[in-house]
């Protein structure tokens, strides 16, 4: 009998070291695999934040980022508007090699501008990448990767999310405000199984309609009202963000966590005055209209829909502590949307398909500080603009752009007008170029034409609604 206990003993002792080991064994690889939390927000400008010395906006949180991190002046979108540039952060391709051009809307829209009705859940994909290499993976906020009113698209899941919580999609609309909440539930989740995470976290703010609260609306009183309207959504949502960064201090996740924060293009702004008034949105309900939006550039030129930098330079701030340089300012290094998968998978160590071709590269060297990244790879721009250019929107005619090393050229839909910019001296596109440079201007537009042969003419029929009509 005492030898049958002392047998028994030494396998319950195994057996817990065996656990204990294992779940050692799992802990010491998540804390060698970084976290990644990428906030997205919706129509932040580049100057809408206090640490870009808007007059009265405060962002406490993203402030701290950006004294903890470095704050990357010259990231731009891969659109002036949402979806494409969504489209762009989950490919790290082009979005108009998936004639994703616009924003998704009802399935008629769509189809009138040559658009699927939603993002190809069989494309290479961020959250997929990081999921078959071990992430735990979540989506939380906005998706508009299609749209509620599309209710036969795919849902967040079948893109290679573990857990979501969205809006702008099929199915239930999570509430706007919710979306902290539900990450730091995820995250709790993860830490206590030792795994590492990666949320997307897209916020809804600044996008019409704004959602006031009167917590907020109160910390603005002494402003006219469409200011403290605009303020107090900003500063909700930059308290959420609070509540993220609170959470990975409290799990002591902090030095083991990457964390961006970007805008998916340029503020929004009426093309004339507009009356403040409500307006109802079916995927997240009632609230101010676009006579509130207030949003701006920091001198850029253009807002949302351009291919101006007012329109594609967003706001990007990185904090990785001990490995991205913190209270630091980088103005030169030019970062891309497209550039976010590559950098994202290799600081995960999750590795890419030999077929897969992005069209970013990785800047986790520049991230941390290691090198100012002069892009080994062109950066290419498609919108449908209106062209002559619209008097009430003076900087919206610009269909097709590209960037190739400092220069940036920006041409209308024909073709028969263009500019040109030296986009590192002059930033703010003050001065075109083109009659001094006439042989750049013809590489420059060689190398767009040369571009469009490698699009597609139409999106593949298996991405249509059934709600489509021919």
């Amino acid at each position: 009998m005492t030898i049958m206990k002392s047998t028994l003993s030494k396998i319950i002792v195994l057996v817990l070291l065996t656990i204990f080991f294992s779940v050692n064994s799992t802990m010491i690889q998540a804390a060698e695999r970084p976290n990644i939390v990428f906030l997205f927000a919706d129509d932040w400008g580049w100057g809408d934040l206090s640490c870009h010395g808007h007059p009265y906006v405060k962002t406490p949180n993203i402030d701290r980022l950006a004294a903890e991190g470095t704050d990357f002046y010259c990231f731009t979108v891969a659109s002036g508007v949402c979806s494409p540039s969504r489209t762009a952060v989950m490919t790290g391709h082009f979005p108009a090699r998936y004639n994703i051009d616009g924003h998704f809307a009802w399935p008629k829209n769509n189809q009138k501008r040559n658009m699927p009705d939603w993002l190809d859940p069989k494309a290479p994909l961020l959250p997929r990448f990081l999921q078959k290499s071990g992430y735990a993976t979540a989506h939380f906020g906005k998706w508009h990767l299609s749209n509620n009113m599309i209710p036969d698209s795919p849902l967040p899941g079948d893109y290679g999310y573990d857990t979501y919580g969205a809006f702008n999609c099929a199915g239930e609309q999570m509430p706007v405000h919710e979306d902290a909440r539900h990450a730091n539930t995820f995250i709790e989740k993860c830490q206590r199984e030792g795994k590492p995470f990666f949320i997307n976290l897209w916020l809804h703010e600044p996008h019409t309609p704004f959602h006031t609260v009167p917590k907020y609306r109160w910390r603005f009183r002494d402003l006219d009202e469409a200011d403290n309207i605009y303020a107090s959504v900003l500063s909700h949502a930059d308290d959420r963000i609070g509540e993220v960064l609170d959470t990975l201090d409290r799990l002591k996740l902090t030095d083991n966590t990457l964390v961006i924060f970007s805008s998916d293009n340029g503020p929004a702004r009426a093309a004339r005055p507009t009356e403040l008034k409500l307006m109802h949105d079916t995927a997240t309900g009632a609230g101010y209209g676009i006579g509130a939006s207030r949003g701006i550039t920091g001198g850029r030129k253009g807002y949302k829909g351009a291919l101006f930098e007012g329109g594609i330079g967003v706001p990007f701030i990185a904090r990785w502590p001990g490995k991205i340089p913190a209270g630091k300012i980088d103005r030169t290094s030019q970062i891309s949307a497209v550039d976010l998968l590559p950098t994202f998978c290799e600081i995960a160590g999750a590795k890419l398909p030999a077929s897969y071709a992005p069209d970013g590269i990785s800047q986790l060297a520049t991230l941390m500080g290691k090198r100012k990244q002069r892009r080994e790879k062109p950066l290419f721009w498609k919108m449908k603009s209106a062209w002559p250019a619209n008097k009430t929107r003076p900087y919206h005619w610009v269909s097709y752009a590209i960037v190739d090393q400092n220069w940036k050229l920006v041409t209308n839909n024909e073709s028969s007008y263009w500019e040109l910019f030296d986009i590192v001296k002059d930033p703010y596109e003050k001065t075109d170029l083109k009659k001094e440079n006439p042989q750049v201007v013809t590489q420059l537009r060689k190398k767009i034409a040369q571009w469009k042969t490698t699009l597609p003419s139409k999106p593949d029929q298996s991405l249509f609604s059934s709600e489509r009509t021919e």
